[in-house]
């Protein structure tokens, strides 16, 4: 069915991209390629656009769903139609698995890697009654916490990668998937003396949140609808550096979850840090700011500079089996 023509003007002007249901093909927008041997160092997962172009998904995806071009990114939720701001999310590591697959940024085009600590693949702890990490974790494109930047609420720098996102709906997602999702709050992660957001979000194809008898339209709904999983996640990033010997991690606003138009709010400040990045009005350091569509960066590269990074990278081979230390657990008392 066809949104009415007012409607959709009315968003247009707003700068909200596309009526949702062109929303909700995102994947098919975009694809992934294999290079190298997964469950090994050389394992690299590289993107696509529809138009088969290489891209980076940190700087080429656009932040905001349903859109080709910045816009400007509205704070609430429209009274009059109901809509609200629709984001892409990068999703880098299913629920239940462990393998830390991070968007590699400070590589050319910046594809899926997993991370490598002290010359060893990194899996996350299993802490009891946890397996793996317990939401669809990734990244939302064209952001970047600013390691130059002292937040004022937290009192930490940035920690030099996209703003990260706990997918918590009812499906598990791919590494690699672009998955469109309505943001609900954030917590904020102190992180070995780093601010570290973590956005809570749900995706919008998810049955629980389809628009018309959506229970989603902020944190609060997850308390009520989903008991017990927002304590969870307080307590999993609490606690999973603690078997590598580490303390515990700690929060601002002592773990509460701010609302959705506070982490809106984040996402803001932290795409402005990225579009300083993109055009070398912010000191990246080893970051790797080559893309491919964004308008007037210079460090936009061609599609044959895109495709010769991808072909030098080592072949796609079948992979190795995963570490047993997925099969592991950790116990701690409360």
């Amino acid at each position: 069915m066809r949104a009415p023509l007012g409607l959709v003007r009315l968003l247009a002007a707003r700068g909200w991209g596309r009526p949702q249901r062109h929303c909700l093909s995102a994947m098919a927008r975009y694809s992934t390629e294999q290079r190298g041997r997964p469950n090994s160092p050389d394992y690299r997962l590289y993107f696509k656009n529809a138009d088969g172009k290489y891209i980076s998904p940190f700087h080429d995806i656009p932040l905001l769903a349903g859109s080709k071009e910045e816009k400007e990114i509205p704070a609430k939720r429209s009274k009059t139609t109901g809509s609200e701001a629709l984001f892409n999310m990068i999703v880098e590591v299913p629920r239940w698995t462990n393998a830390k697959m991070e968007i590699a940024t400070e590589e050319p085009l910046n594809p899926i890697k997993q991370d490598i600590k002290k010359g060893k693949l990194r899996y996350v702890p299993n802490i009891f009654p946890h397996k793996g990490y317990i939401w669809n974790y990734g990244a939302l494109p064209q952001t970047w916490e600013d390691p130059n930047h002292t937040d004022k609420i937290t009192g930490c720098c940035g920690d030099n990668d996209p703003i990260d996102v706990c997918e918590i709906g009812s499906k598990i997602r791919s590494s690699g998937e672009i998955v469109q999702v309505k943001v609900l709050g954030v917590l904020a992660l102190v992180d070995e003396g780093e601010t570290d957001w973590k956005i809570i979000a749900i995706s919008v194809d998810d049955p629980e949140a389809q628009e018309i008898h959506s229970k989603y339209f902020n944190i609060d709904d997850v308390k009520k609808h989903k008991p017990g999983y927002l304590e969870a996640t307080v307590d999993w990033f609490k606690l999973y550096k603690v078997p590598d010997g580490k303390p515990e991690n700690q929060f601002a606003f002592n773990g509460e979850f701010k609302d959705k138009d506070f982490a809106v709010e984040v996402i803001k400040s932290t795409h402005e840090y990225w579009k300083a990045l993109l055009h070398k009005k912010a000191d990246g350091g080893t970051i790797k700011c080559t893309n491919v569509l964004v308008s007037g960066s210079p460090f936009c590269c061609s599609e044959e500079d895109a495709r010769s990074i991808v072909q030098s990278a080592p072949v796609p081979v079948n992979g190795d089996s995963g570490s047993p230390e997925v099969d592991s657990w950790h116990f701690f008392s409360k």
